[in-house]
């Protein structure tokens, strides 16, 4: 049995106070990246002290970015809005780019304030070389980095334009449908891969490097650089939605896989920008910044970036996870249906999250890293952990959103609110409004 007084002696309780973080960025330290997740997404609590730690990290700590898990051109937009550099004229507008499911994870009211602080920061003091950006890691936008490649080309190259058109009308026929291209694929006969069409095109932007440097200004460089991860974008979808059809893990793991590509090639890029090493924080879900090698799903063969950042960063990396007990979350009852404000049920028995309910306090950090006592505690036999992502379906909660994991070796430190509230969507529907019937609502009516 875990020891409850352990963790109640280890954990220090977050009252709103402006020194809540002190002892959480003294046990940053000098890490380089910072990892905060959620195990869930659609989570107000989340978003908020999330935001909160971030702000403190780059005023205090000089962190340069924020990377999300989102994807790249939709992030981009707001990039330009808080560097200034867009047509936009609210961060409420520079989110429209988010258009794909789920849009409440990006379009809150949560990330607008962020967004808002972040734009403000920026006009405040910082000159251009040294603004705070924004970025997305994620690669569903394929038909969206398509478009924003051609886009740079036709301004700046309008022969590798047409040639770059030529190589992408392999994919005209699907629609514009990522999945009707892997569908397509994945039977056999029905179609010829665009393989080595975006893999040519990546090549040939790479090719052109100091052609397009030519252009003045660091504007030039962050242009490039924008289309460059595009094309790697364009690339690694077209794998990743060929091969989507195939074992769960294989298309997991190619996703990561993209995300911590995209990451250090931003740290590289900022690095040789700002001529220091480049401080990035990451926004994610538990699942993706855990080290996965504590999981059961990493035992399945299943990697991920908090796996793959320690392994390439080692101690300049520092993971923060986020749990909460019961309340409510902004979820969906399958893929592609509408945002929903659900009553999340209490954590299960013996879980992770349960542990943390004993200890009788509402909202507290728990310090891991350094701390032996509390990770032997925590480590005596792997336990219960709970995910919730975009689709919350309490009623296969143990099925559906429960896995084995040993939390110590998971993640550094973890902050834990019991109760939390549903984050609220930019726009809001009758679905958000009513919610779901209680519980105890007679099933037969």
């Amino acid at each position: 049995m875990v020891d409850i007084s352990v963790i109640n002696s280890t954990a220090q309780p977050l009252t709103g106070s402006d020194q809540d973080y002190d002892a959480l960025l003294s046990l940053i330290g000098d890490a380089r990246f910072v990892l905060l997740g959620e195990s869930t997404h659609g989570t107000q609590e989340f978003y908020k002290e999330r935001a909160i730690i971030t702000q403190r990290l780059i005023a205090e700590k000089g962190f340069s970015a924020v990377a999300i898990e989102g994807d790249w051109p939709d992030a981009y937009r707001v990039n330009r809005y808080v560097c200034n550099q867009s047509d936009d004229s609210s961060a409420t507008d520079s989110l429209l780019g988010f258009e794909r499911f789920p849009t409440w994870m990006w379009r809150n009211t949560e990330v607008v304030r962020f967004i808002n602080w972040l734009r403000k920061l920026n006009d405040s003091h910082l000159p251009s070389l040294s603004k705070i950006g924004f970025y997305g890691l994620d690669l569903y936008s394929l038909f969206t980095s398509i478009d924003e490649i051609l886009k740079y080309l036709d301004s700046v190259d309008s022969s590798a334009a047409a040639d770059a058109r030529a190589r992408y009308a392999c994919f005209d026929r699907f629609e514009r449908d990522s999945q009707l291209y892997g569908y397509a694929i994945g039977m056999k006969g029905i179609s010829e891969t665009c393989e080595n069409a975006v893999v040519d095109q990546l090549l040939e932007i790479y090719k052109k490097t100091q052609k397009y440097l030519e252009h003045d200004g660091s504007e030039a460089t962050d242009a490039l650089f924008y289309a460059q991860q595009n094309a790697r974008l364009v690339k690694n979808a077209e794998e990743y939605y060929r091969n989507m059809l195939n074992h769960r893990v294989s298309s997991w793991n190619m996703r990561d896989k993209h995300m911590m590509e995209i990451l250090q090639n931003l740290d590289k890029h900022i690095s040789q920008k700002h001529n220091t090493p480049a401080k990035i924080v990451v926004w994610a879900h538990n699942s993706h910044l855990g080290d996965a090698r504590a999981t059961e799903m990493g035992q399945q063969g299943e990697l991920n970036v908090g796996q793959l950042m320690r392994q390439a960063y080692g101690k300049e990396v520092f993971l923060l996870g986020f749990t909460t007990y019961h309340g409510s979350v902004t979820a969906a009852s399958d893929w592609g249906m509408p945002a929903q404000h659900k009553n999340v049920r209490p954590a299960l028995h013996g879980s992770y999250e349960d542990y943390f309910h004993q200890t009788g306090i509402d909202k507290f950090f728990l310090p891991i890293k350094k701390n032996c006592l509390l990770q032997e505690t925590l480590s005596f036999e792997k336990s219960l952990e709970r995910a919730i992502g975009v689709i919350y379906a309490p009623h296969t909660e143990r099925q559906s959103h429960y896995f084995h994991a040993n939390i110590v070796a998971q993640f550094d430190a973890i902050i834990h609110i019991d109760k939390t509230h549903a984050l609220r969507p930019l726009e809001i529907t009758g679905h958000w409004v009513d919610g779901e019937a209680p519980e105890t609502y007679p099933v037969g009516l």
